[in-house]
């Protein structure tokens, strides 16, 4: 049995969960609306403010679709409740970020800047450096986790860090390893 699988997903109060015959469950709360289609021979049920998943056979697919589904709905629950945020860094002499309007303007040592407009449900937030070099805080957030990821993941495939000095965009808890860069000439 999955022990993921297995356990069952408490719903807060103000979670509205709809599920249709054809595993299409629809998930609402205050911070918006989510829909997602299940695979058909997934059993998911709601009882007492809990939902539960189960399947119908110890299958190589049943097992491997268990533990995803309830991790799907899990993170569904959350992004409506909570919502979901990447944070990342932007490190690097003249990198800068700010937003217009909706639109993130980032200028990450381009002969332009780089105009990013959001999806929807999706925001950005810049917050502000606590001295000159330190790295620019930049925040995306959402109620849908895997389409906050992907958004993270196109910022900070626009400047990777670099090894030598670490220049670029990075996630807030990723490490660079840093190289040593040039030996000096020996006489």
């Amino acid at each position: 049995m999955s022990r993921i699988g297995k356990k069952p997903i408490t719903l807060p109060k103000g979670i509205q969960v709809d599920i249709s015959k054809e595993n299409l469950v629809v998930v609402t709360g205050p911070k918006g609306s989510l829909t997602q289609q299940f695979h058909s021979d997934i059993i998911i049920t709601q009882e007492n403010g809990t939902l539960t998943v189960q399947r119908p056979s110890d299958g190589k697919l049943h097992k491997s679709l268990h533990g995803l589904t309830r991790t799907l709905l899990s993170n569904m629950v959350v992004g409506v409740t909570d919502g979901w945020q990447r944070a990342l860094e932007i490190n690097g002499v003249g990198y800068r970020a700010q937003l217009e309007g909706r639109t993130l303007v980032l200028q990450l040592g381009f002969s332009h800047p780089v105009r990013l407009d959001p999806p929807q449900d999706v925001q950005y937030a810049v917050g502000e450096r606590k001295s000159a070099s330190d790295p620019l805080p930049l925040f995306v957030r959402g109620i849908d986790k895997q389409v906050v990821g992907e958004e993270a993941a196109k910022i900070r495939g626009l400047r990777p860090p670099e090894p030598y000095k670490g220049k670029g965009v990075k996630y807030l808890e990723e490490k660079v390893r840093r190289k040593a860069g040039k030996a000096g000439k020996a006489k």
